[in-house]
C-alpha cells in the first residue's frame, strides 16, 4: 500500500487507467471500470457526454467523487481543436489535469508530434496539468518533461491495435531517464501486455479497446489489474539475469552424494 502512483499533485493506489469507450452502455462501462479497480478514467470530451443533462451522462453511472476524471483530447487532429477542447472540459467540470492527444491521421491514429508540442505549451501556459501520448521516441518523451508535462504517455503500439509493447527497449529508455511518471499508452491486447509493460518500470498503463472490445469485459477489465499488478510487483523485486546456458536450480555443493 505504499507503493503509491504520484502524478499532477495527486496520489492513487492503483496504476491501471481506464478508458470509458467503446462499451455497450453506460452500465457496462462502470461494471468493468469497478473491476478494473482504476481510480483514474479517460474520458473522450467530444465524444462522450458529460454535459448536457437531456441525454444519458457518463457522470450518473461513473462517480466523479470516486473516480478521478481524466478528459482526453481524442479526435483533435489540430493544436488549436486539442486546447479548445480542454478549455471547454474545464468550464464544463473544473478538470485541469487532462490527457493530451493530437493525432496525424484517422486511419493509423499516429501522434501528431508537432501539434502535440503546440498544444502541450499553450495548455501548460494556460494552467493544465497535462499528461501527454507520444511515440516511443526517448529523445521526445524528455522534450515533454522538460516542458512541463506532469507524466508522459508513449505508445506501446497503434491505437486499439492490441499488439502489445512492440519495443521494449525504447520504453526502457524512456524510464530509465524519466523524472515523471511513464505510463504505456495504447496497444496494449491482453494481460501480458499490460505486465510487460509494468515489468519494464513503467508507472502505469492506460487502456481501454483491450477491455471493452473484450469478449467479456468484466472478466478482461479484472485480469488486467490483476496483470498490472503482478508486473509491478515483479519489476520490483527484481528479474533474474538472461542467460545463454543453464544454471542448476539446486546448487552442487556440499551435495549428499
Amino acid at each position: 500500500m505504499d507503493d503509491l502512483l504520484h502524478v499532477g499533485g495527486m496520489t492513487f493506489n492503483s496504476r491501471l487507467l481506464v478508458g470509458t469507450g467503446k462499451y455497450k452502455d453506460f452500465t457496462e462501462t462502470a461494471e468493468a471500470i469497478e473491476a478494473s479497480g482504476a481510480e483514474i478514467v479517460t474520458v473522450a470530451v467530444r465524444r462522450v457526454n458529460v454535459s448536457d443533462p437531456k441525454a444519458p451522462m457518463l457522470t450518473d453511472f461513473v462517480d466523479p467523487k470516486k473516480y478521478t476524471y481524466l478528459p482526453n483530447t481524442a479526435g483533435c487532429f489540430t493544436a488549436e481543436e486539442a486546447v479548445r477542447t480542454l478549455r471547454l472540459a474545464r468550464e464544463a467540470g473544473g478538470w485541469d489535469l487532462v490527457k493530451l492527444e493530437v493525432l496525424s491521421d484517422p486511419k493509423y491514429l499516429w501522434p501528431n508530434n508537432p501539434e502535440t508540442i503546440k498544444a502541450a505549451e499553450l495548455l501548460i501556459k494556460d494552467g493544465f496539468k497535462v499528461m501527454v501520448y507520444t511515440t516511443d521516441d526517448p529523445y521526445l518523451c524528455k522534450q515533454f518533461e522538460d516542458m512541463g508535462c506532469v507524466a508522459v504517455m508513449p505508445l506501446a503500439a497503434p491505437i486499439g491495435s492490441g499488439l502489445g509493447v512492440c519495443n521494449p527497449y525504447t520504453i526502457r529508455i524512456i524510464v530509465e531517464q524519466a523524472n515523471v511518471p511513464i505510463l504505456v499508452d495504447a496497444g496494449v491486447g491482453t494481460a501480458s501486455d499490460a505486465a510487460i509493460a509494468m515489468e519494464l518500470g513503467c508507472d502505469g498503463v492506460l487502456m481501454n479497446t483491450a477491455i471493452a472490445g473484450a469478449n467479456e469485459p468484466i472478466r478482461m477489465a479484472r485480469a488486467m489489474k490483476l496483470a498490472v499488478q503482478a508486473g509491478r510487483e515483479a519489476f520490483l523485486a527484481g528479474r533474474i539475469e538472461k542467460k545463454l546456458f543453464a544454471t542448476a536450480s539446486s546448487p552442487l555443493d556440499g551435495k549428499f552424494f
